[in-house]
Formats: structure tokens, sequence, C-alpha cells
């Protein structure tokens, strides 16, 4: 086994700040602690303890200190979520995965190390995706969970490979970084021990009397001794995370900054778990229990945190607050398997170009859910009755190479289309310059136009359809593939057994 330890010392600042913005990181502020005439300063930013402010200090103490000194109590379950999802992130890396509250995460990475590129490359990711998520962490490998816990706090950026070499890398760890009780650390000092080296150097019945069984055990298990047992952590089947602020919100503007971390860590909850979302909801808290839900549905699962922030954000601000927001929650149920776009091998551009679904969430969210339609088949030989409109929701969104999109090409729904296309949800077969009888035109008009004489050429045909006689709507029609005198191919059509009264019905690419 080899186990990384990954310790975050300001996970309790961290989990107060979704709602503060700026005002954690450049103004005094510190996380609070203890009885209510008794508060102690738990944790406190960089502005706050360049006042003087420090962590243990009487809360009056600190404000005598720093004046402009704000406080808010700790919060031990919004603690609790942001390690949780620190684990889901972790997930990525490897399936032993361990909490350890209220600060601490373990990773068994002996069997990922060979995926990773050995352990600097992985300790350099690690690091690296953590300090883009804003997260202070000090982080320490060795074979034992409860070494690699010790050396974090006390060898920031240690690694032990070997047993064999556990041992000494502990000895030089001072008993206040050794995990054991500070009354048992107290009363050792008062014995002239300092150091973890001097306990190992002990006999271990006298140790055993001197501190107790469970703390012998705790110094058995840092050093292999003792088989360790740590509870593996496990994705949960949904999502959902609430965000409290300490006061009403009443612009949209001012919930972007919790929205985004809520969907990065919906994001990494995905990642864990290898899927996507479908369908998540957003829900504003409001006084007395009053609450405004916004429902936010995907054409297809997805789990990008900045596409997925772009489209909740989208939505936000298209709705009126009708009152001061106290909470902001994302939950989601429907949580099904993803499938990634394949992309071309040598696509070099991707970056410069937006997939069809993402392109279609952003004119949904932005337009509305019924701003879009899509076009699908309908079993009907009339080329005017063969499609019909459907809710982007149930058109074909992801198009393959060489097929168009299942979208409408006028996205706004007033109506029909100026240009209705009939057989851009249909299969087609591929164009070529001989065109065969049964090809259909790109655009096909609403209304068939009437042509003056006769076509200067005609291409191929006649393709007779005789259909719906049964709905009193009674064609019968010969078509065929022109070429007007511009060079133009198109779609017309005369009646069946004619050659008289042309009618163009549509326009070839």
């Amino acid at each position: 086994m080899f186990w990384a330890c990954l310790r975050f010392p300001r996970l309790a600042l961290d989990a107060v700040r979704a709602d503060m913005g700026a005002q954690a990181s450049n103004k005094p502020f510190a996380v609070i602690d203890g009885p209510t005439q008794r508060r102690q300063i738990v944790i406190a930013n960089a502005p706050a303890r360049k006042a003087g402010v420090r962590a243990g200090q009487p809360l009056a103490t600190a404000q005598m200190l720093c004046p402009r000194l704000s406080a808010t109590p700790r919060d031990r379950a919004a603690e609790r979520q942001v390690l949780e999802s620190l684990a889901n992130w972790a997930y990525r890396f490897s399936a032993g995965i361990s909490i350890a509250a209220p600060d601490t995460l373990f990773l068994e990475a002996g069997g990922s190390l060979g995926l990773f590129g050995g352990w600097p490359t992985l300790e350099r990711r690690l690091r690296s995706e953590l300090g883009t998520f804003g997260f202070a962490c000090s982080l320490a490998a060795a074979p034992t969970a409860a070494g690699a816990c010790v050396l974090a706090t006390h060898a920031d950026g240690i690694a032990i490979p070997a047993i064999a070499q556990l041992a000494n890398a502990l000895g030089a760890v001072p008993l206040v970084a050794s995990g054991l009780d500070d009354r048992i650390v107290t009363a050792l000092h008062g014995m002239g021990f300092r150091e973890l080296h001097d306990l190992f150097r002990l006999p271990r019945a006298e140790l055993a009397r001197r501190i107790g069984e469970n703390a012998l055990d705790h110094l058995d298990r840092m050093r292999g001794l003792l088989d360790e047992a740590l509870p593996r952590w496990r994705p949960a089947d949904r999502f959902e995370r609430c965000i409290e602020f300490s006061f009403g919100i009443e612009a949209q503007g001012a919930l972007a900054f919790p929205l985004q971390r809520l969907v990065r860590e919906f994001a990494l909850f995905l990642t864990a778990r290898d899927g996507g979302v479908q369908r998540f909801a957003l829900v504003l808290g409001h006084e007395r229990g009053a609450s405004t839900r916004v429902e936010i549905g995907l054409l297809t699962p997805q789990r990008d945190a900045t596409s997925l922030f772009d489209l909740a954000r989208t939505r936000l601000e298209r709705i009126e607050l009708v009152a001061p927001v106290h909470s902001l929650t994302l939950h989601a149920d429907d949580l099904p398997s993803l499938c990634p776009l394949h992309r071309d091998l040598f696509d070099s551009n991707h970056r410069e170009q937006l997939d069809w679904p993402m392109l279609a969430e952003r004119l949904r969210a932005r337009l509305g859910d019924g701003a879009l339609k899509g076009l699908r088949c309908v079993a009907d030989h009339r080329p005017a009755r063969a499609w019909h409109f459907v809710p982007a929701t149930d058109a074909v969104v992801a198009p393959t190479s060489g097929r168009r999109s299942g979208f409408s090409r006028d996205a706004l729904s007033s109506g029909v289309p100026r240009q209705s296309i009939a057989a851009e949800a249909c299969p087609e077969p591929s164009r070529r310059a001989a065109p065969t009888g049964n090809t259909r035109p790109f655009w096909l008009l609403r209304q068939p136009i009437v042509l003056r004489g006769t076509p200067p050429r005609v291409l191929t045909g006649p393709e007779r359809i005789e259909s719906g006689w049964w709905d009193e709507r009674d064609q019968r029609r010969d078509y065929y593939i022109i070429e007007t005198r511009s060079g133009q191919r198109a779609w017309a059509f005369v009646e069946a057994g004619t050659t008289v009264n042309w009618t163009l019905h549509g326009w070839f690419a």
C-alpha cells in the first residue's frame, strides 16, 4: 500500500467563503467557534493575520487588534460537504479514498502510480488541480495512512516508498505533531521526551505503561506494525448541496460566485461517478420557507463545469427575484451515464468551435425552452407532410459526419420557419454529381411555386408519389430533378401522367 494524505489546514475558512466573495480574501475575516460568551478564533485570512489576529485568540482580543475584523461562526456541516466534494474529485485518481474529519483525505495511490507516471507526476497534478480550486493543502505519502498523516503535518511534500524507511522518517517528528492526545504529549514532555524516536527506543511494556494501549496502537499503525482499517468513500447516487447566506441577496449577479462553486462541486461529483447530468434544479430560498425553483433540462448528458455554469447562470438571469435570496441549493437525481462526443484525430481548432449540443443548450437558456424546435420524420410519402416540429429535447442533437442536425434552421418558434426543411431530420442518400431519383432537396419551399414554361433540362425522373386519399388531401405527382437556365438544381413536379404545368417544390444545395 502507498497512502497519500491530503490535509487542508484552511478548510474551516474555505467552507464559509462561498457567500463572502472578495470579502473573504481582501478584507480581515475570521472563523470563530466556542460558547457565545467565549468565542475564539479558529482561523483567520491573510489580512486579519497581518493585523495580529491568531488562532486561539478570544474574539474580543482579535477585534481590539483589528477593529475592521468580520467574523462568522464555524460551519462543520459545510466543512463536511467540502471534504466530500474533494473526495469526489480524488476518486478520479484512485478507488481507495477515505475521509478523516475534520480536514483530512486519504488516497491509496499504489495502484495508480503506473497510470499517472509515478508519484512525482501524480503529486504535481494533485497540487496543481487543488491550487486551481483554491484549496491550500499539505501532502505526504507513506506505506501507512497514519504515518502519511503525521508526515503531512510535519514535513509537507515528503514521500516514503518503503516500510523499512518509515520509522526513521517518523522518528524526527515532534510529539506535538504525532497525533497523540494533548494530555499524553504534556505528560511525555514532563518526562523529557520531545520526538517520536525517543518513544521508539523504549521497551514496549514500559511505553504501554506510560501512554496506554490506545496510544501504543496508534504508534504501531504509523510504523506498519498493526493493520489499518479505513472506511472507503463511495460517491452518492444523487447530488444535493446548499449554501446559506448571512444576508439576503437581491440581484442575480451576486449569485454568480456561490453558483460557480456549487457547479464546480457538482462537476467533481459527476466525474467521480464517471457520469453526466440530464436534469438538475436550482432552489432559491427566501424568508419564511418560501422558495423559487429553476429547472434546468439538458438535451444530452453533460458534466463540464464551465458549460453547466454558463447554462445555470443564463437561466438565473432570465428570472425575476421575487424576494431576497437567503440560500442557494443545487440538487440532481437524473444522473445517466455519459458518452462523450468523439472528435477527429487531427481536429486542431476544436477550442474555437461549439458542439451542437452546447450551442443548442445556450440557445434554449437564452431564448427559452420553447424557442428551439427540432424536426422529426413522419410516415407519409407526401413531402410537405413527411415531417413535423418537435421539442428540442426530442430532436437528434449530435449529428454524425455527413448528416445535418435535427434542428430547424430558424431557432425562433414563431410559427413555421420561412424555409422549412422537410428532409433535414431524415437520413438521406449521399449527394453525387449525377443525382438519383430518390434524392431529396435540402431546401423544401413552404409553398410550391408555379414555373413558367418547360424546364430547360431534366436530370432525373419521374418519381411518382400517390398518397393521401384517406384524409381528403390526395396528391398524385411526378417529381423530377431539373436544372434551371442559371445552372441551379431544383425539385419540381407535374400532375401524374402529364408533362405540363411545372411546379417548383425545392432547391438542392
